[in-house]
C-alpha cells in the first residue's frame, strides 16, 4: 500500500482524514492526545509544501441539537497552538465558502473542515458512504491521505468514498498502527491479556487469537463465562450463556494457550469484599477482578514474553478495590523490556489513568479497529487504498 511518502504533495491541495473526535465540554478540549497524534503527518504535507486539508468527524449527530456541542472550531484552535501557525476554519462541510477558502490556498496553509458527521442529517450521507458526498468531498483536493485509524474499519465517505476518486495513501498513524498490530510478524512468544465483558464479542478475535498466540491470559467479565465452562460455579457473575459451549470448545482444543484466573475479588449482596480461590465464589457473590495469584499466574506467562498485545482491562478498573489486578499487571510490564502493545478503548483509557502510558510501545488509537485487525480483518480504509493504487 501507498503512504503519504509516496507522493509529490508540493502545490498539490491534500485531503488528510484525520481523527478529531475528542472529549470535550462546555467547548473545552479534555483531552488532545488525538490530535497530537495526527501531527507527524500533518507537519510532513506542510513540510512538503501541500495545501492541507483536514477532514475529521466529532460525535454522533442525530438532530440539529447535536451540531451545537460537537463542532471542530475548538479543534482548530488547539491544532493553530500546537502547529505554531494559523488553522483556518470553515464551518461548512460543502459549499461556496469551504470551495473559495480551498481556491484560495497557498502552500503549507491548513483548512479545517467542519465535522463531517454534520452530514448524517442528509439521510446518513456520511456514515453510509454517500456516492455523491464522497465524491464532492474527492472533487477539492487532488491527493488522499487517510490517517484516521480508529475510523479505518468503517466505510464511510469521508474514507472509503473519497479515495475511490483521489489517488490514495495512508498517513503515519495508520501505518504505526498496522505495524505494532501485526501478529504475523512479531517477535515470539507472543502473549495477549484478554480482557473486557462478554465472550460473543470476541468470538472472531478469540478464534484468530488462538491460532497465533502461544498464551491467551484472560480476565475481566469474560473470565467467568470459560470459569463456568470449565464445570465451576460463579455465583452472580456475569455469564454470557450463549457463548459457554463456545468457551468449552476453546478450553478443550486450546487448552495449553488458554490461561484463567485461579482467583477472584468478589463482592456479595451486602456489599462484603473479599477474595477467593475461583472454585469458592459463594451463591450471592459476583467476581469483578482477578486476586493475586491470577497476577503470580499471569506475571510467569508475562516474563517469558517476547511481544505482550493487552486488549481490555482484567477487571473494573473504573472502581477501587477492583482496579488493583489491572494496576498490578501494569507494574508487571514496567519492568518488562518487551514489545508492549495496548488495544485502544477502555483499555488506553485505564493506561493512561492509572499513569502507565509511558511503559507501552505503543497504545492504539482504535478500539474497534484494533480489534478487526487483531481478529485478522482488513480495514475498509486500508483496503480501498490499496485496491486504487
Amino acid at each position: 500500500m501507498k503512504t503519504i511518502r509516496d507522493f509529490d504533495l508540493s502545490g498539490k491541495k491534500v485531503i488528510i482524514r484525520v481523527d478529531y473526535n475528542v472529549p470535550m465540554k462546555d467547548g473545552v478540549i479534555l483531552d488532545d492526545n488525538r490530535i497530537i497524534s495526527s501531527l507527524k503527518t500533518v507537519k510532513y504535507a506542510i513540510d512538503n509544501n501541500a495545501k492541507v486539508i483536514l477532514l475529521s468527524h466529532m460525535g454522533r449527530i442525530k438532530t440539529e441539537e447535536d451540531k451545537i456541542n460537537n463542532s471542530l472550531k475548538p479543534v482548530s484552535v488547539r491544532l493553530s497552538e500546537l502547529l505554531n501557525m494559523p488553522v483556518k476554519f470553515v464551518p461548512e462541510t460543502r459549499g461556496i465558502e469551504l470551495e473559495k477558502a480551498i481556491s484560495n490556498m497557498n502552500p503549507k496553509d491548513v483548512i479545517l473542515v467542519e465535522n463531517t458527521r454534520f452530514e448524517d442529517l442528509n439521510e446518513k450521507a456520511e456514515s453510509s458512504n454517500s456516492e455523491e458526498l464522497g465524491k464532492y468531498w474527492a472533487s477539492l483536493g487532488e491527493i488522499f491521505i487517510n490517517d484516521a485509524f480508529a475510523t479505518s474499519h468503517r466505510s464511510h465517505a469521508s474514507n472509503v468514498g473519497i479515495a475511490k476518486y483521489l489517488p490514495s495513501g495512508i498517513g503515519f498513524l495508520i501505518e504505526e498502527e498496522l505495524k505494532a498490530l501485526d501478529i504475523d510478524n512479531c517477535d515470539r512468544p507472543l502473549t495477549i491479556i484478554l480482557g473486557g465483558a462478554k465472550v460473543s464479542d470476541k468470538i472472531g478475535l478469540i478464534n484468530n487469537l488462538a491460532l497465533k498466540a502461544d498464551n491467551i491470559l484472560i480476565g475481566g467479565g469474560m473470565a467467568y463465562t470459560f470459569i463456568k465452562a470449565s464445570g465451576l460455579e460463579i455465583g452472580k457473575s456475569l455469564l454470557d450463556v450463549d457463548s459457554i459451549e463456545f468457551a468449552k470448545e476453546m478450553l478443550e482444543k486450546y487448552k495449553d494457550k488458554i490461561v484463567l484466573p485461579i482467583d477472584s475479588v468478589n463482592r456479595d449482596s451486602k456489599g462484603v469484599i473479599r477474595t477467593c480461590f475461583i472454585n469458592e465464589i459463594k451463591e450471592d457473590e459476583t467476581g469483578y477482578d482477578i486476586g493475586i495469584q491470577t497476577v503470580k499466574l499471569f506475571k510467569n506467562y508475562l516474563l517469558d514474553s517476547k511481544t505482550i498485545i493487552w486488549n481490555r482491562p482484567v477487571g473494573m478498573f473504573e472502581e477501587s478495590p477492583f482496579d488493583k489486578g489491572t494496576k498490578e499487571i501494569c507494574n508487571i510490564l514496567k519492568d518488562i523490556n518487551v514489545k508492549k502493545i495496548a488495544g485502544g478503548g477502555d483499555t488506553a483509557s485505564a493506561i493512561i489513568n492509572l499513569g502507565y502510558k509511558e511503559i507501552f510501545t505503543h497504545i492504539s488509537t482504535g478500539g474497534g479497529a484494533s480489534l478487526e485487525l487483531l481478529e485478522g480483518k482488513k480495514l475498509p480504509g486500508v483496503i480501498y487504498e490499496e485496491e486504487n493504487n
